[in-house]
């Protein structure tokens, strides 16, 4: 059976894409709009929208062992298992097999990763935020790492473009640190997040709560995609969506780019390396295992978009040697595989709440309350113990407030639906952001080969004393402010994990302007090989505290814009 969906192989195309997920995704569309022939390879097996979501429509009943995963199963996640998102009969089939996809820690790092059509856009938390001209200078401000080489405003058109076309549901706040966007309604917030969020307000300056910003049609406006309609309120989102109420590259982008006919979409190819041509200077390929058979395959390509998550690209450019580029494709300012960045959280506090006993709220929310970052933004706000900030994610419920926070509900065992509702608890929990460090870094290990003879990724990170300072005063603000808004037995609770527990892997291949302290340019080419790009999590020289993918999303769309354009005039 041809490996092939939608278009027939071709010895050479204008455009490869290598990953599904997010980044991939808008890159394959953008391409493809563009009128470039474009073959999008995918390491994992083939997903179609709605056919291939086995969990979507299960109900708690319909799972063996009370929707938990058996001592086998637990074996073959064993290291993903320890974060709680695999330990749900739901959504484990989406996170790959440990033992097939082995890795290193020097240091305990939390990798998880879904190998399929569609990547982590099936199983994403869906919030969605944009960068402000605060987090694009912070870097310049703190002497730390390297400058961005953009600014919001560079940014600013792409994040329209990208939430009007994916729909994200919020409301605008006018918020210096937190810009304003494109956004479907809000979610409305129940009547104890509303208590919260008034008395927050009352009680501390320039601290606002809202609904989380996230990636849910929330109306009838009608979207490009596969029969794209507004979210049903059933909080099952990380098993896939059948009304693609959610944002996913499966119900969005690439049937966008199979419409045009201008897309080749081949599952089950492991991307390793990229080929570089001395003599041009530009990548004409890359090389390809098959999952199944083993067997190699050699692609050409006019222009390469890396898009298969940072820590996968940076190995795929890692990989990527020749005499021109000894250490890895790029690598001249031996800068790739450094500075792994996520978010720290985990951190936080709940409580509960008296009242309200007479109301509920109807259905099962995919948000909860997001209360934007508040420290170090000048005055009263900064600290002097720590840079940079963070924010909160958290919400009221009749029952488990972690159930609504995308990042802590994972991996709950099923309960029995109850006839009475219990009491109000309140809960919020922090993100903060990581800062960039050189010796945080992942590197290849040629002695311990994966069943496909590829080196294995051994990771050494760790969170930092700005990170651990930081931390203190999110447990400390969270108590204070759920304790000033009437809550009792208020509990502040640090239970820190490690890096990767967040899933916002970054770093790795950072954008700078100089090839001698940065691996891409702002424009995400690979310094000294222009026709590679990068737009995945791994370009980012630093990590703000909000959710990266709108981010990630807004730079490949004009990536890919800039590549088409560039090959168009034939600078690439």
């Amino acid at each position: 059976m041809s490996k092939f969906y939608y278009n027939q192989e071709q010895e050479s195309y204008d455009a490869i894409v290598v990953g599904t997920g997010i980044s991939g995704g808008w890159a394959a569309k953008e391409l493809c709009e563009n009128g470039l022939k474009t073959l999008v390879l995918e390491r994992g097996p083939m997903v179609k929208h709605r056919d291939d979501y086995p969990t979507a429509n299960m109900d708690p009943w319909d799972f063996p062992h009370g929707g938990r995963i058996t001592r086998e199963d637990k074996e073959k996640q064993e290291k993903q298992s320890r974060t709680g998102y695999t330990t749900s009969a739901a959504s484990k089939h989406w996170f790959v097999n440990d033992l097939e996809h082995p890795y290193n820690e020097t240091k305990r790092f939390d990798w998880m990763r879904g190998y399929h059509v569609g990547g982590r856009s099936i199983m994403w938390g869906r919030h969605s935020y944009r960068w402000s001209d605060i987090d694009f200078t912070a870097n310049k401000k703190d002497g730390i790492a390297v400058d961005w080489p953009v600014r919001y405003k560079d940014i600013a058109p792409w994040y329209d473009k990208v939430e009007s076309y994916i729909g994200v549901s919020g409301e605008n706040l006018g918020l210096p640190q937190l810009p304003d966007g494109q956004f479907e309604p809000m979610m409305e917030l129940n009547c104890v997040e509303d208590h919260v969020r008034e008395k927050v307000a009352e009680n501390f300056g320039g601290r606002v709560i809202t609904a989380g910003r996230v990636a849910h049609i929330n109306s009838d406006k009608k979207f490009e995609g596969d029969g794209r309609v507004r979210c049903q309120f059933r909080n099952r989102c990380i098993r896939g969506c059948p009304f693609g109420a959610y944002f996913s590259s499966v119900s969005s982008t690439l049937p966008a780019a199979e419409a045009t006919g201008n897309m080749t979409l081949r599952p089950d190819s492991i991307v390793h390396e990229v080929i570089y041509d001395p003599n041009t200077k530009k990548a004409t390929g890359v090389k390809v295992i098959d999952r199944e058979t083993k067997e190699e395959f050699e692609f050409k390509a006019k222009v390469i978009f890396l898009c298969a998550s940072a820590i996968a690209s940076t190995s795929i450019l890692m990989q990527s040697k020749s005499d021109r580029f000894p250490d890895g494709l790029g690598n001249d300012s031996d800068q790739l595989g450094r500075n792994i960045m996520d978010h720290h959280l985990g951190v936080g506090a709940s409580g509960k709440f008296d009242g309200f006993d007479d109301k509920y709220y109807k259905g099962r929310k995919p948000n909860g309350i997001y209360l934007p970052r508040f420290r170090n933004l000048g005055g009263d706000s900064n600290s002097d113990k720590f840079i940079r900030g963070y924010g909160y994610q958290g919400g009221a419920s009749r029952g488990n407030w972690e159930e609504i926070v995308a990042e802590a509900s994972h991996g709950k065992n099923f309960k029995d639906a109850i006839l009475k509702p219990g009491g109000w608890t309140f809960g919020m929990g922090g993100f903060g952001e990581v800062l960039p460090y050189e010796d945080n870094r992942m590197t290849l290990d040629y002695d311990k080969l994966d069943k496909w003879g590829l080196p294995t990724i051994t990771f050494d990170a760790e969170f930092k004393e700005n990170e651990w300072n930081m931390r203190e005063d999110m447990k400390e603000q969270a108590f204070d402010m759920l304790t000033k808004a009437g809550l009792r037995d208020v509990q502040a609770f640090d239970n820190p994990g490690a890096l990767g527990l967040g899933i916002h892997e970054m770093g790795t291949a950072r954008m700078g302007r100089d090839p001698k302290t940065s691996v891409v340019n702002g424009n995400n080419q690979v310094h000294g090989c222009e026709n590679v790009y990068v737009t995945d999590g791994a370009f980012m020289a630093s990590a703000s505290c909000v959710n990266p993918s709108l981010t990630y999303m807004a730079f490949t769309a004009r990536a890919a814009n800039h590549a088409a354009q560039e090959l168009k005039k034939g600078n690439i």
